[in-house]
C-alpha cells in the first residue's frame, strides 16, 4: 500500500457551477485531469465540422439537453445520462439542434477538431473552468 499523500487537497467539481461559468459553444473547458486524461465541459449547438482523431478515443456524455454524434454510416442520438465512445481514427461530427451541455473524456492536449484546423471551431487546449 502506498503511503498517504499528506497535504493533498482533493478538488471537488460542481458540474452546475462549471457549466454556468461560460456561455460560448464549442469551446471545451477542462474540469478535471486524471491519468493523462482530461474531463472537459462543453456547450454545443449547431453542427461541428467532420474530423477524426488519429491517436485518441473520445467519450461524449450528455449532462443536459440532446445531441447526436454523426458517423459516415450512422447517427447516434444521445440524451441526458447517455454516452458514446468514438474510436480513434473514425471520422465523425457532433451536433445539437438546441443547446446541450456535454462532458468529454479524452487524452490531455487532444485538439477538439482533431486533424482539422478550423478558424471558427478549433479551440485552445488546456483552458480550465
Amino acid at each position: 500500500m502506498a503511503p498517504p499523500l499528506w497535504g493533498y487537497a482533493p478538488v471537488k467539481v460542481s458540474l452546475e457551477a462549471g457549466f454556468a461559468s461560460f456561455a460560448e459553444h464549442w469551446r471545451p473547458k477542462v474540469a478535471a485531469e486524471l491519468n493523462g486524461q482530461e474531463l472537459k465541459l462543453v456547450k454545443i449547438q449547431g453542427t461541428f465540422p467532420w474530423h477524426s482523431h488519429a491517436d485518441a478515443e473520445e467519450m461524449f456524455l450528455v449532462h443536459r439537453g440532446r445531441m447526436r454524434v454523426e458517423f459516415e454510416t450512422q447517427v447516434v442520438e444521445l440524451g441526458p445520462g447517455e454516452l458514446v465512445v468514438v474510436p480513434r481514427g473514425v471520422v465523425h461530427r457532433t451536433a445539437a439542434d438546441e443547446e446541450a451541455e456535454v462532458l468529454i473524456f479524452e487524452p490531455a492536449e487532444t485538439r477538439n477538431t482533431g486533424d482539422l484546423e478550423d478558424p471558427v471551431f478549433t479551440a485552445p487546449n488546456g483552458v480550465k473552468i
